[in-house]
C-alpha cells in the first residue's frame, strides 16, 4: 500500500488462471484500494458483454440481479472458471454491498478488457441500436450479414480472410465510425453507460475482427492486437470515469508484467504493463506479479477441453520459484522493489538477485504438467518486470461456480492460453 501511494493504475497479476490464492490476495488488496484510496473500478481479463452484466449487478442497476454470482455462473465462453468461480463471487458480492452504501455516481465498476467477444458484441450493438437509434440499424445489419456465413466460428472467418484479406473490416469500421461520432460524451460515471457500452462493443468488434484475421498468421501480431486493445479499453474507461479516476486491473502476469523485462520483447511482443508504463508512468503505474512453487490448479489439456484439478509440480531447478522456495524455506513473502530506471538488456552484475534473469513460471488455461519443463517458463528480470512480487509458495486450485462442463467447440485463440 505504501508503494502504491497516489498511483492511479494498479495492475495485479497471477501466474495461472486457475489458482484460488492469487484471486484471494488480489481481493484483499483491491478492497483496501477501494476503501482507503478511492479506486474507481476493477477491470479484468474478461469479455466486455459478460462483465458489463456483472457491472450492472455490483452497482445495483435497475433490473440487474441482486446476486452477482448468478451472473458469473451464467458465463458461457470457455474458460468459464476464470471468472465464474467462488473467489470472484465473494469479491463481487462484497463490491455490491460496498456500492449500496454509496450514491450512484460514486459506485465502483467492474469491466472486461478483452477482445474475443466478436459475435456477442455484434449482437449487443444491434440490440442497442434497435432500442435507441433505429435509423442506424442498417449499418449494424451490414456488418452482421458479412459475418453471418461463418456461423459464429472465428477460425472459419480467419481462414476465409486469407482469401479476401479485407474481410469484414470495411463494414466494421463504418459501424465503429458512426458509434464513435455519436457516442455520449465521456467524463462522468453517471453518464450514459448504454452509449459508452455500445461504442465499446463496436471497439471490441473492430479489435476482434483484426485479431481473428491475424490469428492464423502466427507471430506476435495477434497477441499485440489483443494487449493494445485491452490498454485502449482501459484508457477509455478512465476517460469515462473522469478526472482523478483510479483503476485496478486483474490479468495474467504475461499481460500485466512489462514485456521488455522478458524474452517476449525479443519476438516483438508487447504487454499491457509495458504500454501502461509508456503511456502513464507520470500518473503512477504499479505492476504486481505473483508466483508459487507447487500446488494444484484448474486447467484443461487442450483448448476447449474439460477442465480438471491438476497437480502443479515443484518448480524447475534454478527457476525464480525454485530459488525463492529454497531461500524462504517454503514461507510466503512480499517483495517491493526499489524504483529503478528500466533497462534492457538485463542489468547483470549489479549483485541483487532481482536484477538477474531467471525463468518465471506461467500457466495458462491449457496446461500439461508432464511437459512443463519444456516450456511454461518466461526468462524474467523480476525488478524490471514488476514493481512488487508476491511469492505464495504452495497454492490451491480455485472452485468453479458450476460443474466443470463437457468439451467446448470454441476454437483456440492463443496457443499459450493466457
Amino acid at each position: 500500500m505504501d508503494r502504491i501511494g497516489d498511483a492511479r493504475y494498479v495492475l495485479l497479476g497471477e501466474a495461472s488462471h486457475g489458482t484460488a490464492d492469487y484471486y484471494q490476495v488480489r481481493d484483499v488488496l483491491t478492497r483496501r484500494l477501494i476503501e482507503e484510496k478511492g479506486f474507481s473500478f476493477v477491470a479484468v481479463e474478461g469479455d466486455w458483454p459478460d462483465c458489463q452484466a456483472v457491472h450492472c449487478s455490483v452497482v445495483a442497476a435497475p433490473g440487474a440481479p441482486e446476486d452477482p454470482a448468478r451472473v458469473l455462473a451464467d458465463f458461457r465462453r470457455w474458460p468459464t472458471w476464470m471468472w465464474g468461480n467462488t473467489d470472484v463471487a465473494a469479491f463481487t458480492r462484497w463490491l455490491r454491498r460496498h456500492n449500496e452504501q454509496l450514491p450512484p455516481e460514486r459506485r465502483v465498476g467492474f469491466y472486461g478488457l478483452d477482445v474475443y467477444s466478436l459475435w456477442e458484441s455484434l449482437h449487443a450493438v444491434l440490440e442497442h441500436l434497435r432500442e435507441h437509434d433505429p435509423e442506424r440499424v442498417d449499418d449494424a445489419l451490414e456488418a452482421y450479414r458479412c459475418f453471418e456465413p461463418y456461423a459464429e466460428d472465428p477460425e472459419s472467418y480467419a481462414v476465409a480472410a486469407r482469401l479476401a484479406p479485407e474481410g469484414c473490416e470495411p463494414q466494421v469500421l463504418s459501424l465503429l465510425t458512426e458509434l464513435r461520432r455519436t457516442a455520449g460524451r465521456a467524463g462522468s460515471p453517471d453518464g450514459s453507460l448504454a452509449e459508452f457500452a455500445a461504442r465499446q462493443n463496436a471497439e471490441v468488434l473492430a479489435g476482434a475482427e483484426r485479431y481473428y484475421r491475424a490469428m492464423l498468421e502466427g507471430g506476435p501480431e495477434s497477441w499485440n492486437i489483443r494487449d493494445r486493445h485491452m490498454t485502449d479499453t482501459l484508457d477509455r474507461l478512465m476517460e469515462h470515469h473522469g478526472p482523478g479516476a483510479k483503476a485496478v486491473v486483474w490479468e495474467h502476469n504475461t499481460h500485466i508484467g512489462d514485456a521488455r523485462a522478458t524474452d517476449m520483447a525479443d519476438t516483438g511482443m508487447v504487454s499491457v504493463g509495458q504500454l501502461m508504463r509508456e503511456r502513464h508512468m507520470g500518473k503512477g503505474v504499479v505492476l504486481v506479479g505473483f508466483g508459487s512453487y507447487s500446488g494444484t490448479v484448474v486447467a484443461a489439456d487442450a483448448w476447449g477441453g474439460v477442465p480438471r484439478v491438476m497437480d502443479v509440480p515443484p518448480a524447475r531447478t534454478g527457476s525464480l520459484e525454485d530459488l525463492l522456495h529454497a531461500a524462504l524455506s517454503g514461507e510466503r513473502a512480499l517483495f517491493v522493489f526499489p524504483h529503478v530506471q528500466f533497462q534492457r538488456p538485463p542489468t547483470s552484475g549489479r549483485g541483487e538477485w532481482f536484477h538477474e534473469e531467471h525463468g518465471h513460471r506461467a500457466i495458462g488455461v491449457v496446461y500439461r504438467p508432464g511437459y512443463e519443463r519444456l516450456g511454461n517458463y518466461v526468462p524474467t528480470v523480476l525488478a524490471e518486470r514488476y514493481d512488487a512480487f508476491c511469492h505464495l509458495d504452495r497454492t490451491r486450485a480455485l472452485t468453479p461456480l458450476r460443474p466443470m462442463a463437457a468439451e467446448s467447440r470454441e476454437q483456440q485463440t492463443w496457443p499459450a492460453g493466457v
